[in-house]
Formats: C-alpha cells, sequence, structure tokens
C-alpha cells in the first residue's frame, strides 16, 4: 500500500497541513480537494486508488479544516481558499513537472474545485466534480434567511448506505461537528454566484458525477450551475441509490473506476496531440 507523506504550504491564514501520496514514476499528478467540515485524511482509499493508476496525489485541508491553521470552519472569502490551493498545485508541478495535471473536488470542494477551473482551468488536463456544491444550495439560503443558525450537525447517514461511513465520521477528531458559521456560509453563497456569473468552461474537459439519493447537496440544485458551467468537453453520471459522499460508497470502486476511464481518456487524447 503507498503511504501518504505530509508536508506544509504557507496559506494565507497560516499554515496549511497537506500530504501526497506517490508511487513509482506517475504519469499524472491528481490534486484532491475535500468538502466542507472534512479533511484530505477522509480520502486515503481514494488516493491510493488514484495511486494504483499511476498518478502523484496531491491534497490540503483547507483553512480552518483538518490539521491546518485558522478558526474552525470559518472562511470568509473562497478566492483565498482558491488561492491556497493554487500553492498546492504549483508544488506538484515543481515535483512532478513533465506530467499533466487533474482536478478532483467533492462537495464543497467541487465548487472549489468549478471556481479554481474559471481562474485556471487552461493549466489542467481534466476535472472531475463529485456531489458538487453549484448553482444553488437549499442549506445555504436557509441558514442564511435564519436569525440563528442551529447548532445542528450534519447527518452522518446523509453521506453513504455504509454505516461504517457514518459512524467514522462521528468518530473523526478532525472532522467539525459543530454548526456553520454565518460568516461562511456568505461566503459560501458568493462563490457559488461568481461561479454563475464566470460562465462556461470551455478549456478543459469536466466530468460532473452525482448519487441520486444525494439529500445533503441534492442533485437538482447541483443541476442548476452545471448549466451554466457545463462547456463542450463537460459531461456527467449519476448513481441510483448513492447518497452524497460516492467516494465513500457501497459502489465506491465503480465511481472511482469511472474516474479512473475518464482521465485516463484525456491523457490519452493529450499524447495524441502531442505526437
Amino acid at each position: 500500500m503507498i503511504e501518504a507523506s505530509a508536508f506544509t504550504l504557507d496559506g494565507h491564514a497560516g499554515t496549511l497541513a497537506a500530504r501526497k501520496w506517490v508511487g513509482e514514476t506517475p504519469r499524472y499528478v491528481a490534486l484532491l480537494c475535500h468538502g466542507y467540515g472534512e479533511h484530505c485524511g477522509r480520502y486515503e482509499y481514494v488516493a491510493t486508488r488514484l495511486a494504483a493508476d499511476g498518478a502523484a496525489v496531491y491534497a490540503v485541508d483547507h483553512v480552518g479544516h483538518g490539521l491546518s491553521d485558522g478558526e474552525r470552519v470559518l472562511i470568509d472569502d473562497f478566492e483565498k481558499v482558491v488561492d491556497d490551493f493554487h500553492l498546492l498545485d504549483l508544488t506538484a508541478r515543481r515535483e512532478y513537472p513533465e506530467v499533466p495535471v487533474v482536478l478532483i473536488g467533492h462537495s464543497m470542494g467541487g465548487m472549489i474545485a468549478a471556481r479554481y477551473a474559471q481562474r485556471y482551468g487552461s493549466e489542467l488536463a481534466a476535472i472531475v466534480l463529485s456531489g458538487p456544491v453549484l448553482g444553488t444550495w437549499g442549506a445555504v439560503d436557509a441558514l442564511l434567511a435564519a436569525d440563528e443558525i442551529p447548532d445542528t450537525p450534519i447527518d452522518p447517514e446523509t453521506l453513504s448506505r455504509d454505516p461504517e461511513v457514518g459512524r467514522a465520521y462521528v468518530a473523526d477528531p478532525l472532522v467539525w461537528h459543530g454548526p456553520f458559521q454565518r460568516t461562511t456560509v456568505q461566503a459560501l453563497k458568493t462563490c457559488l454566484d461568481a461561479i454563475t456569473a464566470g460562465g462556461a468552461i470551455d478549456d478543459v474537459p469536466i466530468l460532473w458525477l452525482h448519487g441520486e439519493d444525494d439529500r445533503l447537496v441534492p442533485r437538482d440544485d447541483t443541476a442548476t450551475g452545471w448549466s451554466s458551467l457545463a462547456g463542450r468537453e463537460s459531461s456527467s453520471k449519476t448513481y441510483p441509490g448513492a447518497r452524497h459522499e460516492i467516494f465513500n460508497e457501497t459502489n465506491r470502486d465503480e465511481v472511482l473506476g469511472d474516474v479512473v476511464d475518464f482521465v485516463s481518456a484525456h491523457l490519452r487524447s493529450l499524447e495524441t496531440l502531442e505526437d
């Protein structure tokens, strides 16, 4: 098994904790962008699957998340988070300068990845969005409308049909189990609006994947944002019965197989163009 190695980056609000999983002679870099309240350590299975496929996998805990500095889950501007993530990208490119780079984002990380694509898409070979927050998110509108944000954690049953996933999530001390911060919710809304205003992405192929029984980030809400984001080389797939964390679902190997197939197809297209 490929073990993760830890390193740090100097982010906009302090030290960022990062990890990488690298096998022998990587043929591409995969950047993993995690979701709200969690951390990149929850992507061990995803990272080792990608590394086995030939990826040098890099991930970072966003500000206020996991082992990174910052007040817990406090984000006042997602453009700064995109800036932080660009540091991860630049680090990977310095260490593997001759290989293409793909970006994989989940949930809030899918939103960050979409915004990253609007800013840096021409530098990427492919993008995968897993259960991304795009367009509208009912939870954001409801929280902003509330006089006081309730101290209600994310329901672990919405994550996966595998009950062990929910149990591990609840027991994880690096996962945030408290309420949303209003500043963060407003920043989410601002970022969603910026992505919608930013328009379609035509310079990099994008794959949107979503669980059809996703009750945390409903597919229909995301579809409204996807309609304005999807460019000429965009595609999508949904999974019947799957909940929010499709990388942790009972059919996760099918999902990751689709990710690997999509990435491989576009890497071959790049090789053909270079020839």
